[in-house]
């Protein structure tokens, strides 16, 4: 079976960035599944997937425009170190939920000044090509639950 919309997709994957460092991927026992046309995973890989069956095997490169857009420097701003009252000690890389007027944001901490804190709203992989090693390990016709959901439902 060929995946296509309405499909729920397995696959094993490893993602490196553009030194070849790994930054994410799939647990050996545990491919990750997803309900293919539905926006599941970033817009790039799925396209790239489009066509293929259990089995194959292949490297997708996706430009941060297909995959979690590109950088935006006006999601970097300058807060006040009291913002973050409650918290012991404020440092680099540290994450927190921000309120915003499009709601809830995940802002990373990039540096900590004496009254001002910087923070990015920007995905962590904003901006970079992501480089995708794709096994594909099963392919099925999505439940109706699935399609009504908009997700692939884990039988585990």
């Amino acid at each position: 079976m060929e995946i296509a919309a309405e499909r729920v997709v397995s696959f094993h994957y490893t993602l490196t960035d553009d030194a070849g460092e790994v930054i994410d991927r799939s647990p050996d026992d545990r491919p990750l599944s997803y309900l293919h046309g539905a926006g599941n995973i970033v817009p790039g890989l799925e396209n790239a997937l489009t066509g293929h069956v259990a089995g194959d095997e292949l490297v997708v490169d996706v430009e941060p425009e297909l995959g979690y857009g590109a950088h935006n420097p006006q999601m970097v701003q300058s807060v006040p170190k009291q913002a973050f009252q409650g918290v012991d000690s404020v440092r680099p890389g540290m994450q927190f939920r921000a309120q915003t007027e499009g709601g809830s944001l995940l802002v990373t901490v990039v540096e900590v000044g004496e009254d001002e804190v910087r923070v990015d709203g920007n995905h962590p992989l904003a901006g970079k090509t992501l480089h995708f090693d794709v096994r594909i390990a099963s392919v099925r016709a999505a439940t109706d639950e699935e399609k009504q959901n908009g997700h692939a439902i884990d039988a585990g």
